[in-house]
Order: C-alpha cells, then structure tokens, then sequence
C-alpha cells in the first residue's frame, strides 16, 4: 500500500510518517503542506491511501477530498487525520474510509489502513458499488463507524441514544430525529424513544396484557410499540406485506 501524508505541519507529518512505517506493508511515496500540492502529489504518485489533515491554509482536506473523489474507482482511498471531530460526518459523506483523532493511535492507524485496504479491493471488483450506510459512535475517544445494515435498533435513554447492533451496543452522538431525518426508509419508529431497522422486523405481535410489540428477526428481541406510533406500524408493515390491512 502505498501512502501519501498531508499535513501543514512539518512534524505532524513526520510523526505519522513514524507510525506508517512501523507498521509494515505500507510505503510512505510523499508528502504534502494542503490539499493544492495533495492534487498534484496524487497525480504524480498515484498513492493507494491518502492520510489527509482537514484544517490547512489554503485548499483544506474537505475540499481536496471532494475532487478526488471526483476520480472514480481510480482515486486513492482518504483517511482524514485531525485534531477535531466535528467534520466527521462530512468526512463520511465523501466516502472516507475511516476518521482518525489527533493524536493518533499505532493501533487505530492500523485499523485504518487495513480498512481502507479492503474498500480499495472491493471497489476494483464492483466500481460502482456504494459505501454502506453508517452512523458514527465513539469508543475510547476515537470516532468508529456502525454499518446501518448491521444494526438492529437505537434507543434514546435521557440525553444519550444506544446503537442496537450485531457487534453489541455504543453511544452515538445522533438524536433520533437526526437519524429518521437521514435514513427515512430504513428505520421506523415505533415509540417516543425508539427507532428499528425494517429489514430487521419479523412480525408484529399483540400481547396477552394488550401491548403491541415488534418482534426483531434472528436476535428474537420484542420492543414495545407505544399506541401513539402503532397506526403509523401497522401501515408501514402493511406496505412490507407483513400484516394485514384489518386492525384489532
């Protein structure tokens, strides 16, 4: 894997350059001061990952990103290292494949790069294919990504919402309402507090206490269905052709 740096600060690049090659099977091939001279060093390189800085003076890493990506399957797979984590979700937006905190980790740049690896490989088998759906969850500090597909439920509880997922549970910055606004057709709300993956539901169930509930596939979890949002159930779950079109 070849890898491009991009930083304005000469020590910054150089530390990271450090991380790089201690890792083994990757090859630093340049570096650059923002994201102008980043351009030109991806042309002249043809780098397989580029670590990119956000804030640099002059082109910053966001916008550098956006022209890449403007390249197709050929372009280089964007890493964005920085010291704030407020543009991650614009990161991902761009395809990033991972979102890297200052200071940076041995062990979460490798994370990183292996990722960014696997996405290069894919997208030379399917160059069309999409980058997954995801929402963003903290861990220890870093910024990780939860693949939509692979999540099961969220639940707010007070001021914090639980991802659901089939790797176990994290904290997300997302309100309920910021992940309806976004994935409109792949969750649903049930409750005031709670919102499911559709293509997770296996039926609804009336209960002998007269509580609804929906009944998640493979994890058999049952999440109560408040009767405020049941109408809105029922009709989304008709339209599936997963109930009836009667009500009780």
């Amino acid at each position: 894997m070849r890898v491009l740096i991009v930083d304005d600060e000469g020590l910054a690049r150089e530390r990271m350059a450090q991380l790089v090659s201690e890792l083994g099977g990757y090859q630093v091939v340049g570096a650059a001061r923002d994201g102008e001279e980043a351009l030109q060093q991806v042309a002249q390189l043809a780098p397989d990952v580029v670590l990119m800085d956000i804030r640099m003076p002059g082109m910053d890493g966001l916008d550098a990103a956006a022209q890449l990506r403007e390249r197709g399957p050929a372009a280089p797979r964007i890493v964005f290292v920085t010291a704030y984590g407020e543009h991650a979700l614009q990161a991902f937006d761009l395809q990033a494949a991972d979102y890297l905190l200052k200071p940076v980790r041995r062990e979460r740049l490798a994370e990183a790069l292996e990722r960014a690896a696997r996405e290069q490989a894919a997208q030379r088998l399917q160059p069309s294919a999409q980058t997954p759906a995801h929402v963003l969850c903290r861990r220890r500090g870093d910024l990780h990504l939860i693949q939509l597909q692979r999540s099961r439920f969220f639940e707010a509880e007070q001021k914090y919402v639980t991802a659901v997922h089939d790797d176990g549970e994290d904290l997300i910055d997302d309100s309920l309402r910021q992940l309806e606004e976004r994935f409109p057709t792949e969750l649903l709300r049930i409750h005031r507090r709670t919102l499911v993956c559709r293509d997770r539901i296996e039926a609804l169930e009336k209960e002998l206490t007269g509580r609804h509930v929906i009944v998640l596939r493979e994890s058999g979890e049952r999440l109560e269905v408040s009767r405020r949002h049941l109408p809105d159930v029922r009709r989304a779950l008709r339209d599936l052709g997963m109930v009836p079109a009667r009500r009780d």
